[in-house]
Formats: structure tokens, C-alpha cells, sequence
């Protein structure tokens, strides 16, 4: 069967103060757009022509920030993950900040249909005095068609170093099982969940001005460990994910705002 395959990848420099394009590369069903900021940041719109992944495809997104650099990576859309009939979709994203530069990791959220299998792996790199913040969030079934999508699978790892020293590492994973979406401690019947992670050294000072925008009454928690903030949500419904991660976003990001598509 036809499979789609694409790769994106971008690099950065530092001129007049603004951060400006210097290379890009796209292939496949990769494409890359830059739409018109005022700020110093470039933002980066990551789109898959292909509509969606099902087993089999395998996309692959790098960007580099240089040195002072600001950059901004979001999608055009939820991304889309449908029916597998055996292979897993694949998303790999390599990330690279030189120092003292502030990359955002933004993508809208993935949605897994019924039985959908998506592997994906994030991978950044930052050298002394460079920042982070990223989000995924994840959305089971189209609220809207009453769809739960129990039998999806996902398998999501983390991998974050400063100066080649792991400093943050994770994996989440849904292997279809009733007991995940309905334990206590695990989904608790939610149908959205997602992860913002921060890495800066005002970490401390964020995290009480966080938990302030968080909505009373639920299910959502913050930490720090040393210049790690990271908070995690669950909600029962995307519209209700997105107004936790709303505020959170704008208040982490380096651009100090939410990318455009995310309030279209």
C-alpha cells in the first residue's frame, strides 16, 4: 500500500537583531511555511500535506536555532492519526538551540482515531544559556462524532540534554487497555491530556504565575525541579484542554504569546 514519507527542516541566524531564515529544506509531505511576525521571532508553520498519518507513514521534522535566536515551531492543524492495519506511524522532530537562543516546540494537538498506532520522538539539544518550552497534547476520538477511540495506541519519548548531559527524559504510552483510560491514576475517563515542559532559569518565579491561570477545578499540576517547569493537564474534552493550555502557552513561550493558528 501507499505510504506517505516527508522531511522539513529548517536552520536560523542572527542579523540586525531579528532572527532570519538561513536554510531550509522540505521533501515529500513536509512542507514548511513562514508567515509575516512583527516580533524578533521567526515563526515556522509545519504542515503534512498528506491529511493525516496511518501505518506506515513516517514524517521528520529538525530545526536549529543559532546563537540569540528566537524561534517559533507550530502546525497548521491538528495533526491526525488514523486506523492502522499493522505498522505504527512514525514522527521524529530533532531540535537544536546554540546558546542563548529560545526555541518553542508548539504543535497544535494529535488526534488518535480508533485503532490508530503512532510512535514519536522528540529530541532536543541545547548548549549553556539556551531556553525551551514545548507542549503535546493529545486528543482520543473526535468529541464532536462521540468517538473515545479506546484502541488507539501511542508511544511518545523525550529526550532533552544540555551540552550532551541528559538533563530531562520521559515516555508516555497507550497500549489500548481499559484499565489505562479509567484508573484514578492514570486517564480517570478523560479524553485529552497533554504535557508543557519549560526549560529556564526563572523557572521558580513562573510557576507560581502559572498556577494562578490554571482554571479552578481541574485536573491539572505544576512543578519545578531546578530550571524545569512542567505542567500536565487532563480534561474531557479538547475545548476544555485548550483552555488550560492557552494561557500556559503565552505565559512560557519566547514570543510571550500564542502562535497565530492556534487562535484561528
Amino acid at each position: 500500500m501507499q505510504r506517505s514519507s516527508g522531511t522539513g527542516r529548517l536552520g536560523t541566524q542572527l542579523r540586525d537583531g531579528r532572527t532570519r531564515l538561513a536554510t531550509l529544506y522540505q521533501e515529500g509531505c513536509c512542507k514548511l511555511r513562514l508567515p509575516r511576525a512583527h516580533g524578533s521571532a521567526l515563526e515556522a508553520v509545519l504542515i503534512n500535506t498528506s491529511g493525516g498519518l496511518t501505518g506506515g507513514d513516517a514524517i521528520a521534522w529538525e530545526a536549529e536555532a543559532s546563537a540569540g535566536c528566537k524561534v517559533v515551531l507550530t502546525t497548521q492543524a491538528c495533526e491526525r492519526a488514523y486506523r492502522s492495519t499493522g505498522d505504527a506511524a512514525a514522527i521524529s522532530v530533532k531540535l537544536q538551540a546554540e546558546r542563548d537562543a529560545h526555541l518553542d516546540w508548539l504543535p497544535q494537538e494529535t488526534i488518535l482515531f480508533e485503532r490508530s498506532r503512532l510512535e514519536r520522538r522528540l529530541e532536543v539539544d541545547l548548549e549553556e544559556g539556551a531556553t525551551f518550552t514545548a507542549v503535546e497534547a493529545v486528543l482520543l476520538g473526535r468529541e464532536a462524532m462521540g468517538e473515545t477511540a479506546r484502541r488507539a495506541c501511542l508511544s511518545d519519548n523525550w529526550r532533552i540534554r544540555r551540552n550532551g548531559r541528559l538533563i530531562h527524559a520521559e515516555a508516555t504510552r497507550l497500549d489500548g487497555t481499559d484499565i489505562e483510560r479509567g484508573a484514578l491514576s492514570l486517564l480517570a475517563g478523560n479524553n485529552a491530556f497533554a504535557t508543557v515542559l519549560a526549560i529556564t532559569p526563572d523557572a521558580a518565579e513562573k510557576l507560581q504565575a502559572l498556577r494562578s491561570l490554571l482554571p479552578a477545578h481541574v485536573a491539572a499540576g505544576a512543578s519545578v525541579i531546578e530550571d524545569r517547569l512542567v505542567l500536565r493537564a487532563l480534561a474531557p474534552s479538547g475545548l476544555a484542554l485548550r483552555r488550560i493550555l492557552a494561557p500556559a502557552i503565552a505565559l512560557l513561550s519566547g514570543a510571550g504569546t500564542l502562535p497565530r493558528l492556534w487562535t484561528i
